[in-house]
């Protein structure tokens, strides 16, 4: 019997999938990424340059994550714990490793793409009280195990290679649900479709000049008491590896020594697919497949991304304004869009973290002047929120190209509506949620019902946290003449939101009268989603999070847009 995969909420989800059995007919190639030694070692990169390289040879890829946390996905979590949310067009919250997935394969990412230890067990305590399991008890092998092998199997008769990361490192215990998993998934399928790569560090010792294997063998020890045998081997390092080196890994380790790969510091990430090229990653794969003989790779959009990296005309400097700015991973992808932006014009795009609440007390002039463009990103909460009003009003008298996202969109209506259109009292619904009493003038108030799709959306401000805001891709329509439908060469577009209030749309005509448009709006004209002040340079404000679909080769319009126009005012300054 067919079965589908459960989302968050309970509902049943729209991708069906099949029964793994032996029998059963499968296309995909997998390839499962593991991780040893120590964390952050890079297996998000090196799967998404991985399947950027079996692009560039000519085979479809999708790319996953598995995450051993028990939340049921990022989208409560803190982004100063976890980084970045990531959000797919169909309204997943997801591991910022899928914006590198992204990022490298162009392949927009699925809901389908990414699950955690608390999705699966949501999942299988779900089916569990409505009886699916006709009164068996309930145990990790097989019952958690086989709904992560469901998961896994979804789409796996679409692509030629899906690549799946699992999150954390081997020995943890709350990962090895989904390392059982995966050692049986391979079992389940026939021989030779599924490999396993797994990425280590070579310590270097200073004192002896040598660069260390042994955490290395203990990693793949790890790996092969739980019955995984790894067939390629990427080592992080900081040095060359000896041929000797190689060869004593390929030995203890039980692998051949080709399939031995170094990974070494990159000055820019965006320089990995060439790198693991060199080092034969790529080639280590087909030949773990017997993908023979196996078609060159095209690498030359890698070679074009890597020249503008390095061969620029110029530099400009950019000032985040923000509240998370403590970790640089809370703003992962609005960091990756500006390089994209830099790379369009061939300019270096100098970024620089200013903490929004420095502003609450201070004038933000001595922490602003200076640069050639100001952005303000999204965030939740009234904390730093005065600091980036303050920040949108600087760049607006001193008419400083001003990107602002999401919750930076709202603080500049706020501040059009203190200084400009006289609401002094102008604020948002969010804060006074907070404190409890109505202090604002809510000319930002809490989305109760949208559209999505055919079906109407409807929210309470009790509602459970987790995957109740506006989510996902939405379309949008653009005002004939406006700066952003130059920008854009379309009066209509898709950009994916994640925001639970809005603009009210009862301001605009008092904002327009004094030079605030709202240049972009949902279809139906209920929600604005682009506002842009029409006598200043460039200051736009959006809605939605246009970072998130921006690409090295592709870089987001907007982006691209937005660091021509720091060119500009760095000429001017």
């Amino acid at each position: 019997m067919p079965r589908s995969f459960q989302d968050r909420s309970g509902r049943f989800a729209a991708y069906h999938i099949k029964e793994i059995t032996g029998g059963a007919t499968r296309m995909a190639r997998y390839i499962f990424i593991t991780g040893g030694v120590v964390s952050s070692l890079g297996k998000g990169l090196a799967s998404a340059a991985l399947g950027a390289l079996l692009q560039a040879r000519g085979f479809s890829v999708r790319l996953r994550k598995l995450d051993p946390y028990l939340n049921v996905d990022p989208g409560t979590m803190s982004p100063f714990e976890h980084g970045e949310v990531f959000v797919t067009d169909d309204g997943a919250e997801t591991d910022l490793d899928l914006g590198h997935y992204e990022r490298f394969t162009g392949v927009p990412a699925r809901y389908t793409d990414s699950v955690s230890s608390g999705r699966i067990y949501s999942n299988v305590l779900e089916r569990e009280r409505r009886g699916d399991y006709l009164g068996k008890t309930i145990q990790v092998v097989p019952h958690v195990t086989n709904e992560i092998k469901d998961f896994l199997a979804i789409g796996d008769d679409e692509v030629d290679f899906m690549l799946c990361e699992i999150g954390g490192t081997v020995g943890d215990i709350e990962g090895l649900p989904f390392f059982e998993a995966i050692r049986q998934f391979s079992h389940d399928k026939p021989r030779g479709q599924c490999i396993f790569m797994h990425l280590t560090l070579l310590p270097y010792l200073a004192a002896s000049g040598e660069l260390k294997t042994k955490p290395t063998q203990h990693s793949v020890k790890e790996l092969h008491s739980i019955g995984i045998a790894p067939d390629i081997l990427v080592c992080r390092s900081e040095h060359p590896i000896p041929e000797k080196e190689r060869e004593k890994i390929a030995l203890f380790c039980n692998v051949r020594k080709e399939s031995v790969v170094a990974a070494y510091d990159l000055k820019s990430i965006y320089e990995a697919p060439l790198a693991y090229h060199r080092e034969g990653l790529d080639q280590a794969v087909l030949d773990a497949f017997d993908i023979s003989p196996a078609p060159k790779p095209d690498l030359t959009v890698w070679k074009d991304v890597a020249d503008r990296i390095h061969n620029f005309d110029g530099e400009v400097n950019v000032a985040i304004v923000g509240k998370y700015v403590q970790l640089e991973d809370a703003y992962k992808s609005i960091k990756e869009a500006l390089t994209h932006g830099g790379m369009a014009n061939r300019v270096k795009v100098n970024v620089q973290w200013v903490d929004a609440e420095v502003f609450d007390t201070e004038d933000p002039a001595p922490h602003l002047e200076g640069f050639h463009a100001i952005l303000v990103p999204g965030g939740f909460g009234e904390r730093g929120t005065e600091g980036k009003i303050k920040a949108a009003e600087f760049a607006r008298t001193r008419k400083i190209p001003y990107l602002g996202i999401c919750l930076g969109m709202q603080m500049a209506v706020i501040e059009a509506a203190r200084n400009v259109a006289g609401l002094p009292d102008a604020g948002s619904e969010e804060f006074d949620h907070e404190a409890g009493k109505k202090r604002f003038e809510p000319v930002v108030y809490h989305l109760k019902e949208w559209v999505q799709g055919n079906e109407k959306v409807q929210r309470k401000v009790s509602d459970d946290k987790g995957g109740t805001m506006r989510l996902g891709a939405y379309d949008a329509t653009l005002s004939k003449g406006s700066k952003v439908a130059d920008i854009y060469g379309s009066l209509s577009i898709e950009e994916r939101h994640r925001h639970r209030y809005e603009v009210d749309t009862k301001y605009r005509e008092k904002l327009e009268e004094v030079g605030l448009r709202f240049s972009g709006m949902s279809p139906d004209g209920r929600l604005p989603e682009i506002v842009e002040w029409a006598d200043h340079p460039w200051f736009i404000g959006v809605q939605f999070h246009p970072e998130l679909k921006s690409k090295p080769f592709a870089p987001h319009p907007l982006f691209a847009d937005f660091v021509r126009a720091a060119i500009e005012t760095s000429r001017l300054v």
